[in-house]
Order: structure tokens, then C-alpha cells, then sequence
């Protein structure tokens, strides 16, 4: 027997949890389904949890529409809602005076974008504000935060739940089907259904593009390659010496080391860029002297021992290139021809910033309002 509802959301990161909460505020009936067996396991939880201001991001492409509004909504909603958050400001830092073109080239791209709420200021007034960090100029970001996704995720999900939609856990979709009546799913775990929607949106993250190969009727063609970038972060369990996200220019390294505080003050050091085949969470410990050198550009006083292995997270990537240089990939019916179909391919970052201006745009492109 085929259960009917009005929308399906597939995956229950930060991103599904959003759209679910808009389609079910819009008065629509919906269910979320989650292969694993809580919300928000993977990149949603395995982040810095960073509220970005929108530096990077090109004037009209999706990241930077999506983060400039999602930020406006974010703090909006946290203290309506009474999810921790912070609006502490970022510190863009040159570490040699040879790196101070390129943040006044960086603070052009910035206002171009649409920020205008970045500035250098005075090195004295950087010195009161992070004693302990070592530079030569500064960018300072005034809207950038953080965030607790945690309770953010839990805060989504009440919502959408208190307009009457369901999680369903240990729920995976196996396979689908396009019909004349939207999309009929079968579904595994414990309770194997099949359930069927006029409305369907594959939010799985990681797993998105195997989503969407596995529902005929989805043209292969339209379906991208994920790369899956797994950033290890380590922590400074025992200080605290920065009270803003610190994000150092890169220079001699690949990859810079930021540093952001999470809501209770922890030092975390990261990410860096390792690109995997499958979903691993491992943190080398050998990995540590490359972060403890990463650091010392910008943080003198850290000692052998200040830093141990924290967590990793992994982004689902469209392409090796870094998160600024590559849009959000959202399509909707114009991109594959299936009526009521949402497609979420490479979400990564700002994905937590843009969620509530994901859960807005989705809502509008699958005709839900």
C-alpha cells in the first residue's frame, strides 16, 4: 500500500530541516526522511558553526543572495527562538606586511559583493580587542557569528513539526519513481513503505546524487559527481586566546588555519582539506604539526601540548575548487523537467548561513506558495 502526503523532504541536516520547516508553515503537509537515526549526524553538526557575512561570494549568484538574506534571518529568528548565538565579528588578519594588498583587495571584493560592514581598523584597537594575536593589518567583519546548529536544527524542526510535519528516522530511500502524480518512494529501515507526494525535495546531502539516480524519471544528465572533502579540526582544550573567528590570509601553506570560538569559548582550529572517497571521520593525530605551524603565524604564545584532535567534518563538494569559487547547485523543475521536484547538489558552505533563505527559495521554485 502507497502512503500519499504533500511534500517529501529527504535528509534532515540543517538544510532539509529549514525547507521542511517552510513547506510546513506554508500550510503544506510534510514528511522528512532520514536514513540515519537522529537529525543533523553529518556536515550539519560537523562544522565551525560560523554565520558568514557574505565576503566572497559573487553579486548575484545563489551564495551570495541566500547568505546575505539567510544572515538576516538567522539574527532574526536565534534570540526569537532562544537558540545560542553570537554576533562576535570576524578578523581577517595579514600576517607580513607583503599580505596588506591583499586584504584592502579583498575589502574591494566585499563591498562589491553587497558588504559594506567590513573596515580595517586601528592595529591598536585589534591589539585591546585579541591581545594575543600576532599581525600586520586586519579586516574586521562586524556581522559575522555564530551559531549553535545543534539547537538551531532542534529549533527548525519544532516549527515545522508544530505545523504538523513528521520525522521519520532509520528511513532510507532505496529507490523511486517519477509518476503523473509527482514521486512515489520506496523506503527501507525497520518499516519498510512506499509513500508518494506531489511535492519532493532531495536534501541528502552527501548522499544527494545517489538520491537522485535512484528515482527513474530523474535524467542521469542532470545529476552531478559529488567530491567529498573531509576538514579535520583539532582544539585548544585548556585556553582561550581569541574571543572572535580569527581567519589568517594564506600564505606559504595551502590552506590558512582558522580560528573560531564555539558558544562556550573552545578554541577550534580549522578546517583543513583532505579529499576522500567515502565518508570517514577520522582525525590523524600526525596531522598536528602541520596545524601547530599554521598557527604560529598568527598566535606566538601557543605551546607543544595547547592543541589535541577534535572532529572532522566532510563537505559534499561539486568540484576541488575552494567554496567561494562554486555556486550552490538548486534545481528545480526548469533544470530537469519532473513538476514539484527539488534537487540540492553540493551544499556546503555558507549552507548553515543560507538555510532559512534555502528554505524561502526551495518553497517558491517547487510551486509550494
Amino acid at each position: 500500500m502507497t502512503e500519499r502526503t504533500d511534500c517529501i523532504v529527504i535528509g534532515a541536516g540543517v538544510v532539509g530541516l529549514a525547507i521542511a520547516r517552510a513547506l510546513a508553515m506554508s500550510g503544506r503537509e510534510v514528511i522528512i526522511l532520514e536514513a540515519e537515526d537522529a537529525f543533523g549526524l553529518h556536515t550539519s553538526s560537523r562544522n565551525t558553526g560560523c554565520i558568514h557575512a557574505g565576503i566572497h561570494y559573487p553579486p548575484g549568484s545563489l551564495k551570495n543572495r541566500l547568505a546575505f538574506r539567510g544572515k538576516e534571518l538567522l539574527y532574526r529568528y536565534c534570540p526569537e527562538h532562544g537558540v545560542g548565538h553570537r554576533r562576535c565579528g570576524k578578523l581577517m588578519v595579514a600576517t607580513s606586511d607583503e599580505q596588506i594588498p591583499t586584504l584592502h583587495a579583498l575589502k574591494k571584493k566585499a563591498n562589491g559583493n553587497g558588504l559594506q560592514e567590513i573596515d580595517f581598523l586601528p592595529n591598536e584597537q585589534i591589539r585591546e580587542m585579541e591581545p594575543e594575536l600576532k599581525f600586520s593589518a586586519a579586516l574586521f567583519s562586524s556581522t559575522s557569528g555564530i551559531v549553535d546548529a545543534p539547537e538551531l536544527m532542534r529549533a527548525y524542526l519544532g516549527d515545522a513539526e508544530d505545523h504538523g510535519a513528521v520525522l521519520a528516522v532509520n528511513a532510507p530511500v532505496e529507490r523511486g519513481r517519477v509518476t503523473g502524480n509527482g514521486i512515489e518512494l520506496d523506503v527501507g529501515g525497520e518499516a519498510p513503505m512506499t509513500i508518494a507526494a506531489t511535492i519532493c525535495v532531495n536534501a541528502a546531502g552527501h548522499n544527494a546524487a545517489d538520491v537522485a539516480r535512484a528515482i527513474d524519471g530523474i535524467p542521469p544528465a542532470t545529476v552531478p559527481d559529488i567530491i567529498l572533502a573531509r576538514g579535520c579540526y583539532f582544539v585548544a582544550p585548556s585556553k582561550k586566546p581569541f574571543s572572535r573567528l580569527i581567519y589568517p590570509l594564506p600564505g606559504e601553506h595551502a590552506h590558512a588555519v582558522h580560528v573560531s570560538p564555539d558558544m562556550a569559548g573552545q578554541m577550534r582550529f580549522g578546517p583543513d582539506t583532505e579529499f576522500i572517497d567515502e565518508v570517514d571521520y577520522m582525525v590523524d593525530p600526525d596531522r598536528a604539526p602541520w596545524f601547530y605551524e599554521a598557527a604560529r603565524l598568527f598566535w606566538p604564545g601557543i605551546e607543544d601540548g595547547d592543541l589535541v584532535p577534535g572532529w572532522a567534518g566532510i563537505r559534499p563538494k561539486l568540484s576541488r575548487e575552494r567554496a567561494n569559487d562554486i555556486d550552490f547547485m538548486i534545481q528545480g523543475p526548469a533544470d530537469h523537467g519532473v513538476p514539484g521536484l527539488a534537487c540540492l547538489y553540493g551544499l556546503e558552505s555558507p549552507g548553515l548561513t543560507s538555510s532559512m533563505a534555502i528554505g524561502e527559495y526551495v518553497t517558491e521554485l517547487v510551486g509550494a506558495v
